[in-house]
């Protein structure tokens, strides 16, 4: 199955307004893609409406939202059903500090609805780290019933070899992402730890923009996605 697992909509501050349920929704599905996943940051808010907008497209959606634990490193973190989203929400919030946002320097954190149409703004910036630590973050993912993944392992300040310098060997993960498959050779060859076969590896766009979605070329089975997903797809 073609996936995309990785996304923002306009919730995030850091994506553009257009990146709205539908718009991406049908972007995915113009892409060729079968499964994708709205992953915004520290939020699962947005994920009624894009649960709406999928179902009209027709594509398999998986919940899931990025979190930043306090070393600022980031984490997929993915859900069977919208009720655990709702449920883990909690816990985010009781670990995120409340820093208002500032839309005219981080951008608009708009929630709409499965229309597109604009319901409420998120006054807290969700740009910040939560103060939870990146194990004390996974375990709550599986401790409500989640699965993670690390996200852009090798790229970005908010990597996990960035801030912390390699991937922990106790560290409770499902998954880890890459850019390409030469990224996966080269973090097997950093941590001999790591079986290739141990964890699901992603190749996602980390879009913020429609036109990054990724086309139809990163496939997994869909007993894979199904794992993530924590239901079958």
């Amino acid at each position: 199955m073609f996936y995309d697992l990785h996304m923002h909509s306009c919730l995030s501050p850091c994506a553009e307004d257009e990146m709205t349920p539908n718009n991406i929704c049908n972007m995915a599905l113009i892409k060729g893609l079968e499964v994708i996943a709205v992953t915004d940051h520290n939020s699962f808010r947005q994920l009624p409406a894009v649960d709406e907008a999928a179902k009209k497209a027709g594509i398999r959606l998986i919940y899931g939202a990025e979190l930043e634990s306090s070393e600022e490193v980031h984490m997929l973190s993915f859900f069977p059903t919208l009720e655990h989203t709702i449920a883990f929400q909690k816990w985010v919030d009781d670990h995120m500090p409340v820093i208002r946002n500032r839309e005219d320097f981080f951008g608009h954190e708009w929630i709409l609805n499965g229309d597109d149409e604009y319901t409420e703004t998120e006054e807290r910036l969700l740009l910040v780290s939560l103060d939870a630590s990146l194990a004390e973050c996974a375990d709550a993912v599986h401790e409500y019933g989640g699965k993670c993944v690390l996200a852009h392992v090798l790229d970005r300040k908010n990597s996990v070899t960035q801030q912390l310098g390699f991937i922990p060997p106790d560290l409770a993960y499902d998954g880890l992402e890459i850019k390409s498959p030469d990224q996966k050779e080269r973090v097997l060859k950093m941590h001999p730890w790591i079986k290739e076969d141990s964890v699901i590896w992603l190749c996602d766009s980390d879009a913020h923009r429609l036109i990054d979605i990724s086309e139809a070329v990163n496939e997994l089975p869909g007993q894979v996605l199904s794992v993530l997903a924590g239901r079958e797809l």
